[in-house]
């Protein structure tokens, strides 16, 4: 149990995931949303429609209605397109001590990025991008055996992120399609390249798990369509190298089912699989070695597991704000650079170079 005071701005899906995520650990949660209709349909039917019943220690508030007060930890749980200016105002009010922000970040054209950066540094709130995959359970398995028995020198790694996007607005059934929302706009933070950049994220953190640095450089294909009032891309393919030289893929799209979430790390004494819902209820982790020296795990697991590992990270931080984080401000903007840099490749037909110098100080 916690008397952590959380905030979640936003009473849509990801709003309703995380603030059961913080009551299962007991923190006081407040939710909050500029649509008085959003609030009700929270408390009425996503809520109980998903955990069984709506939390009355749950407290439903106006913007307006917290003016003064200060929270632990602040969840921007809103279209990407509204990340920054919402941060903005978070910080310039009552600061928290941690900001999560859910992914992506914000617009591909990465403004107010360095803004965001200078102010969180100045108010001493830490910022972190929710790329919850970092922190499941089967993800802290394969690192841990990554590191254990490991898979030799690694020659190559390839991530897929393919996901109808059906589902999405399965669980948002008040929106009749991707034109009423962020979704159906690359340029908002939404198609294949930012609703799935979890593809590119953890394709990230497992060449860093290995050693093998950022992304330098980017040759990228997009599928983009306009069609009812939306314009976005509904597949992303990208070829991409690190500092070290290692050569990867990554694919992300809206059309794909069933869903493929995968990663494979091939090694010259094996490989290592990563795959999110390989059947229904489990995740799965393997690693295969020439000599036989293998693991494999089904990690059981919910839906509101997806979060869990997420959410007791993000509380043990403010125990301990020294521990470092896999969701650290830095991870997602290094995230966002890379989608930049796709569709300026995907955009002018050529190999483009990852610009982490356009935010100061993601460097330093």
């Amino acid at each position: 149990m916690t008397d952590t005071r959380v905030k979640i701005i936003g009473a849509g899906s990801i709003g309703n995931h995380l603030a059961q995520g913080c009551r299962s650990l007991g923190c006081a949660v407040t939710m909050t949303d500029i649509d008085a209709a959003a609030l009700k349909r929270t408390r009425d039917d996503i809520y109980p429609s998903r955990y069984g019943a709506w939390d009355t220690d749950i407290r439903l508030a106006a913007p307006d209605e917290l003016a003064g007060e200060r929270f632990d930890l602040t969840v921007i749980g809103t279209p990407p397109d509204t990340h920054m200016r919402i941060a903005a105002l978070e910080l310039a009010r009552q600061a928290p001590k941690i900001l999560l922000i859910e992914k992506p970040l914000c617009t591909p054209d990465l403004d107010g990025c360095r803004e965001l950066r200078e102010q969180a540094a100045k108010q001493g709130t830490r910022v972190l991008v929710a790329y919850n995959h970092r922190l499941t359970e089967h993800t802290r398995l394969a690192a841990a055996w990554l590191e254990d028995i490991g898979v030799g020198e690694v020659t190559t790694l390839r991530a897929l992120f393919r996901e109808h996007w059906g589902g999405i607005f399965g669980a948002h059934p008040w929106l009749s399609g991707p034109a009423d929302t962020y979704l159906g706009f690359t340029s908002r933070g939404g198609g294949a390249i930012g609703e799935h950049s979890h593809g590119i994220n953890i394709w990230q953190y497992f060449a860093e798990l290995t050693g093998h640095g950022r992304i330098t450089t980017v040759s990228a294909e997009l599928d983009e369509v306009e069609q009812d009032g939306a314009a976005y891309d509904r597949i992303a393919q990208l070829s991409v190298r690190t500092e070290s030289g290692l050569l990867g893929t990554i694919n992300q799209d809206v059309v794909t089912r069933p869903a493929q979430k995968w990663l494979r790390l091939e090694g010259q004494d094996g490989h290592l699989e990563w795959q999110v819902n390989a059947d229904p209820g489990h995740d799965l982790v393997r690693l295969v070695r020439d000599d036989g020296r293998g693991r494999e795990q089904r990690v059981a697991k919910t839906r509101p597991d997806d979060f869990r590992g997420e959410i007791e990270h993000v509380v043990k931080l403010l125990a301990e704000p020294t521990l470092p984080s896999p969701l650290d401000l830095e991870s997602g903007l290094a995230t966002m650079c890379v989608i930049a840099a796709a569709l300026e490749s995907a955009r002018t037909g050529r190999r483009v170079s990852v610009d982490y110098r356009s935010l100061r100080g993601l460097d330093s």
